[in-house]
C-alpha cells in the first residue's frame, strides 16, 4: 500500500475522532520511520493535523543499561521505560491537554526529556517503534490503545540486508557489523516477528526508493 492509500484509510476510520491514535510496528531496519514520516506529510498535505511520536525517545539512559548488564542489547525490549511510555500514550489518547515527550537524539545516543510538544488540536498521532505490538509484558499492557495498526515486516533473510546495509552506511568494521546483526538486531527482529499480535494493515517492506 502506497503512504496515500493508507492515509485514506486512517481519514476514514478517523472521520468523527477528535483524537485518532495509528501504531506503526516491526522490526528494526523494516521501514517504519520513513513510513510514519511519510503519512505524516501526506496527512498534513491533505489538511490535517498530524504529528509523529517515536518510541525511541524511551531508551533507558546509558548508565543504566550498563549497571543492569544490558549496554550491549541496547534497542532490545528490556532497555525501554515500557512504563513511562505507557502513561504517555494513555495521555496523549485522552487528547484533553498538551502533552511534553521525550526526543531520542542519535548523535549522543541518548533520550531529552519533554523536547517536544503534542498540543491538544493534533488529532492524528502516528506512534512508531519496534514493539507497540509485542505480545509480551509488559508491552503486552499497550494492546488496545491504538485505532489503527500497522505491521511492517520484511523476510529474516531481507531484514538482515537491509541492517547491513545501515552498518555499513555508519561506518562500521565488520566485526561490528556481525554483533550488530547476530547479538542484538536480528534476534530482536526475530522476535518481533514471531511475537506481535496481527496488525490491521500488513506490509513486507516500505521505502521512498
Amino acid at each position: 500500500m502506497t503512504p496515500a492509500a493508507i492515509a485514506d484509510r486512517i481519514l476514514e476510520q478517523a472521520a468523527n475522532a477528535c483524537r485518532f491514535l495509528v501504531a506503526i510496528a516491526g522490526p528494526p531496519g523494516a521501514g517504519k520511520s520513513t513510513l510514519a514520516d511519510a503519512l505524516d506529510v501526506e496527512l498534513m498535505g491533505r489538511g490535517e493535523r498530524s504529528v509523529v511520536l517515536p518510541m525511541d525517545g524511551f531508551h533507558m539512559d546509558n548508565g543504566l543499561l550498563e549497571e543492569r548488564g544490558l549496554l550491549a542489547r541496547k534497542g532490545a525490549p528490556e532497555t525501554f521505560d515500557v512504563r513511562a511510555f505507557d502513561d504517555i500514550v494513555r495521555a496523549v489518547r485522552k487528547g484533553d491537554e498538551e502533552v511534553l515527550v521525550p526526543v531520542f537524539d542519535r548523535s549522543r545516543e541518548l533520550a531529552i526529556a519533554s523536547a517536544r510538544a503534542i498540543p491538544v488540536e493534533t488529532r492524528i498521532i502516528l506512534i512508531e517503534g519496534n514493539y507497540l505490538l509485542l505480545d509480551e509484558a509488559p508491552w503486552s499492557r499497550l494492546a488496545g490503545l491504538f485505532d489503527l495498526s500497522i505491521f511492517v515486516g520484511p523476510s529474516v533473510e531481507v531484514l538482515e540486508e537491509r541492517l547491513r546495509a545501515r552498518w555499513v552506511h555508519y561506518g562500521l568494521d565488520e566485526t561490528g557489523i556481525q554483533w550488530k546483526l547476530h547479538g542484538n538486531d536480528l534476534p530482536n527482529g526475530r522476535r518481533i516477528i514471531e511475537n506481535s499480535r496481527p496488525a490491521d494493515i500488513s506490509l513486507e517492506i516500505f521505502s521512498m526508493d
